[in-house]
């Protein structure tokens, strides 16, 4: 800590505008020499004060989220009932990073992650970060050094329940260990916390739910691990299930309902409805559809789904199918729910800004180049245009020169007619 060497007795309150400005130019001076530069800045002046995300996989959830997806750099806690779909919520997350050629990694401290599963969500289990830890600070610390090393873009915990604090496990099946997994996430959130911030790195914590013993009024449920992490998350998504989806007698799939509970990056309680199929995860065809209803661009007629002219199926089940099989279809109302919703693709934008870096650097480029070219021409001009201007004097100078050389051609002629003269002269003498 900064030594303190000013004394409070000079410590006094500047009331003149200039004043003022100097004396916080000189603290900021100081801070930025005991802390390093960047402790403190002016916010307008930081370069990413726009929002990076990843998309989630889930179009509908991009929308519920408000910014198009999980933001970098913060943390994420995913929680509900069991087989609920909070592990294929999370597995979509690392598939997309792993699309975008990103590093992932999965802590699995409760020992379930089926490589199988993954595979179908679109996992490259081969890149995929995988460890499962004995303790919950084993795990705790893997997930520090991982974040710290600023390679790794997503982090999975799975899950917060299963972090098994070193005592617990060690001591005896009956022993009491009051609040000592919620120590636990406490003093390692305070520690990860800046490190995922200035690395970027998503963190994403899976959590279970426990009930409350003897609340009569309000909600009982409640999720383990204490309350800090519910603080320092910025998103926390509650997944439920809401109804089985059946093809015939046999049950396909799960309707899940996704709230988000806490945002702090957008206005938060939206809720996302997906289509959680059992072995491919959550249906884009599904979700698409469903938003494509809710703006119009596909329109529903009973039980008959249309695009434009065309019928594309009766019942959702027929409709998704269709649109599985006709991925151009497909693909034409995708973009058209993501202009509605004003969603705009990751790459597209990135491809966008890196077009309007090109085009800055080329016309700076053209500016130089022009410039230089000047500078050139600047330097060519007093030789080339004094000659140009100085023309007229030149036929002076060269009318000069001929009247000279006329005369000396005279004086030369008299000479020779003086030596001639002499030379008769001569001869008659």
């Amino acid at each position: 800590m900064a030594k303190n060497t000013h004394p409070l007795k000079e410590v006094t309150e500047k009331t003149g505008k200039e004043e003022r400005k100097v004396a916080l130019a000189d603290a900021l001076k100081k801070i930025e020499k005991n802390f390093g530069k960047g402790a403190i800045m002016r916010m307008g002046e930081k370069a990413d004060t726009q929002i990076k995300t990843v998309s989630t996989g889930s179009l509908a959830l991009d929308t519920a989220l408000g910014v198009g997806g999980y933001p970098r750099g913060r943390i994420v806690e995913i929680y509900g009932p069991e087989s609920s779909g909070k592990t294929t919520v999370a597995l979509h997350a690392v598939a997309e990073v792993q699309k975008e050629g990103g590093t992932a990694a999965y802590i699995d401290a409760e020992n379930a992650l089926d490589p199988e599963y993954a595979k179908h969500l679109g996992v490259n289990i081969d890149d995929l970060l995988l460890s499962q830890p004995d303790t919950g600070e084993q795990g705790l610390e893997i997930a520090d050094a991982l974040v710290t090393s600023g390679a790794v873009d997503l982090v999975v915990v799975d899950s917060v329940a299963a972090l098994v604090p070193r005592a617990e496990i060690e001591g005896e099946m009956g022993d009491a260990h009051v609040g000592l997994q919620a120590r636990l996430m406490s003093q390692a959130l305070r520690k990860l916390s800046g490190s995922i911030s200035k690395t970027k790195t998503i963190a994403i914590f899976i959590n279970q739910i426990r009930e409350k013993v003897g609340v009569m009024f309000g909600n009982p449920e409640t999720t383990p691990g204490g309350r800090a992490l519910k603080f320092y998350a910025t998103i926390r998504l509650e997944v439920r299930r809401s109804e089985q989806i059946k093809d015939g007698t046999d049950i396909i799939g799960n309707r899940v309902k996704i709230k988000v509970v806490k945002n702090k990056v957008a206005p938060p309680f939206k809720v996302a409805e997906v289509d959680i199929m059992y072995g491919k995860g959550i249906s884009r065809t599904g979700e698409l559809l469903d938003m494509a209803v809710d703006k119009d661009i596909v329109d529903k007629s009973g039980s008959w789904y249309s695009y434009g002219a065309d019928r594309i199926g009766q019942g959702r089940e027929n409709a998704k199918q269709y649109l599985a099989d006709h991925p151009d279809v497909e693909s034409e109302i995708r973009i058209k729910v993501r202009q509605a919703y004003g969603i705009s693709d990751a790459k597209d934008a990135e491809a966008d800004q890196e077009k309007d870096a090109e085009a800055a650097k080329a016309d700076a480029g053209k500016e130089t180049t022009a410039a230089a070219d000047k500078k050139a021409a600047d330097a060519k001009a007093p030789a080339t245009k004094p000659a140009a201007k100085a023309s007229p004097d030149t036929k002076d100078v060269k009318e000069t020169k001929d009247v000279k050389d006329t005369k000396d051609t005279k004086g030369k002629a008299k000479a020779s007619a003086g030596e001639a003269i002499d030379i008769f002269d001569g001869s008659e003498k």
